[in-house]
């Protein structure tokens, strides 16, 4: 792996910003790098404030927005809210049907199967609609290039409202409002919220109109929280706002349908547990099953109903690991029986390999064999894949230079889906293989990782971790702080640990003399060149331990070298 140091910011800048709010310099330096550079700036990242938040009105398509469904509430017409069947488009449709529900009975919602309808606005969902007599459709995280399916809801006089955070084409749908910060010509002053960000909007925005206040929908923002983590939205302005308040929401009331799983980690909730425990049962339901067991989940009124369907979601969850290590086996064999290693890419099929969990393979595939990835499976008449690429290299760019062997594709710069026929999928694999190997840069090959700063050991002090805590909740636009510390010796007790003792308990201590404890996952093959006092470099983050009720700070690292 690559190590790359961020630039190192203006020395008095940063004894600057360290006297304006009495921060280590370490962290001053941090807080430049990530464009927080005076007393103003670093008040309201640290201090997240509800008043903060942007006027909803300001998005383009809100009055008309508004207005529509006030006019179906009063006319007692029945509104569907539409949505994805990832997390983003489960907690968007939980978030504004819940809401609506409050004072409109005639509310009804509809969430694709991912393998028989596949993503977004499908004739499915609209005839369904329209046999319930549904009069207003609310898409949320879908529909921003629905154009033929949107005009088709108009011919049997069901209306659109579409809030999507996609990138629009130059035509948009014919819908009566569309609540997209992305298009050319929105005022929106924020411009990375997801589809739930933007349905909260909707939703402040409603209450607004009618004279409540943003106190009344707080809790609302556990759900915003929950998509903002998982669809890795950059973690800045509002997003960071709202999902500081949504984690505050899920540690002090958290709804009956995550309490389960809340309970569980017996410990305060955090970003990280967003996305690696709630966000894989939510999306579990829609992969396995159906989505609409995630939003059953999220609304359930009672604990016995809740609890009934958070077990359903444990085994959904249960399933899909099952198939993920299942079906990330067999690539592995088929990448190794084909000779495959020296390939620029990777492209398996298997037709029984599960739909819903390809995607999932093909970021293991890259964390092994660090290279743009394809899997696909059978789909009725079709193969489907899910594309995952590394980092610099657009593997949008390189499905479009494949088009006359793809029937659809759509995604974005590192990931993407698509569908071929079977007869194609050779000479897909062939120009896939070539598109790359004449695109991609040799550093490219090879996985790096950036880190903020280099460090000796004694700088991590309590005070220090406890204001890097502060810069929490973590995200794209602000990642965990990552430093780097040279000359590092073995403090003596350094071990292998874990069930098949694969992973290193490091005792670590370097020029400063300081000592401190850190875990690295996997990395227990490094033990004997420790214990033979070997000087090494890290690369790591910081994290509490907490071990028989004493909590401590450790270094969980990312890389471990030696040095020349």
């Amino acid at each position: 792996m690559n190590w790359s140091p961020k630039p190192i910011p203006d020395e008095d800048k940063a004894k600057q910003l360290q006297q304006q709010i009495g921060v280590p310099f370490e962290i001053a330096c941090i807080m430049i790098q990530r464009g927080i550079e005076d007393y103003d700036a670093a008040k309201s990242f640290f201090r997240p404030e509800l008043s903060d938040l942007h006027n909803p009105f300001l998005m383009l398509g809100m009055k008309k927005a508004v207005d529509r469904i006030f006019q179906a509430i009063d006319k007692g017409e029945k509104i569907m809210v539409y949505g994805d069947y990832d997390v983003d488009g489960t907690t968007a449709v939980a978030l504004v049907y819940s809401f609506l529900k409050q004072n409109h009975p005639y509310c009804t919602y509809y969430i694709p199967d991912r393998h028989e309808e596949g993503y977004g606005i499908s004739t499915k969902g609209i005839e369904k609609a329209k046999t319930e007599n549904v009069s207003l459709i609310i898409a949320m995280d879908c529909g921003i290039k629905a154009m033929d399916k949107v005009s088709y809801a108009h011919s049997l006089s069901i209306d659109f409202i579409i809030c999507d955070h996609h990138l629009p084409s130059d035509e948009l749908p014919k819908a009566t409002a569309i609540l997209d910060p992305k298009q050319a010509t929105c005022p929106y002053p924020f411009k990375d919220l997801c589809g739930c960000g933007i349905g909260f909007k909707l939703i402040h925005a409603l209450t607004k109109e009618r004279g409540g206040d943003l106190e009344e929908i707080v809790p609302f923002l556990d759900l915003v929280a929950m998509a903002i983590a998982a669809d890795v939205v950059p973690m800045i302005g509002e997003n960071r706002i709202l999902t500081h308040f949504g984690i505050l929401q899920i540690q002090e009331n958290p709804r009956l349908g995550i309490r389960f799983f809340v309970n569980e980690l017996k410990r305060k909730i955090n970003v990280s547990d967003l996305v690696f425990v709630l966000a894989p049962r939510i999306n579990g339901a829609g992969r396995i099953k159906h989505g609409s067991h995630a939003v059953a989940l999220l609304l359930s009124e009672n604990e016995e109903e809740a609890m009934s369907r958070a077990r359903a979601i444990e085994l959904f969850n249960s399933e899909r690991k099952e198939l993920d290590q299942k079906i990330t086996s067999q690539a592995m064999d088929q990448i190794k029986d084909n000779h495959e290693e020296e390939f620029y890419s990777t492209v398996v099929f298997q037709p029984d390999w599960h739909k819903g969990v390809v995607g999932i393979v093909a970021s293991r595939l890259i964390e092994t064999h660090y290279r743009p990835t394809v899997v696909f499976a059978a789909s009725g008449d079709y193969y489907t894949g899910s594309v995952r690429s590394v980092k610099g290299l657009d593997v949008y760019r390189i499905l479009e230079g494949c088009q006359e062997h793809i029937v659809q594709f759509g995604g974005h710069r590192y990931a993407a889906g698509l569908t071929i026929k079977p007869e194609d999928y050779l000479a897909f694999k062939k120009a896939f293989e070539l598109a790359v190997a004449e695109n991609i840069k040799p550093e490219q090959r090879i996985p790096s990782t950036d880190y903020d700063l280099e460090i000796t050991l004694d700088k991590i002090t309590p005070k220090f971790y406890r204001i890097l805590a502060q810069m929490s909740p973590f995200g794209p636009g602000n990642m965990r702080p990552v430093f780097m510390t040279k000359n590092c010796l073995d403090g003596g007790a350094t071990r292998a640990v874990g069930q098949d003792q694969s992973h290193l308990k490091l005792d670590v201590t370097d020029t400063s003399k300081v000592k401190f404890s850190g875990i690295g996952f996997g990395m227990a093959n490094h033990i004997s060149k420790i214990k033979s006092r070997d000087r090494f470099q890290i690369l790591f983050t910081l994290e509490e331990n907490e071990f028989r009720g004493v909590k401590s700070v450790q270094l969980k690292l990312k890389d471990l070298r030696f040095s020349n």
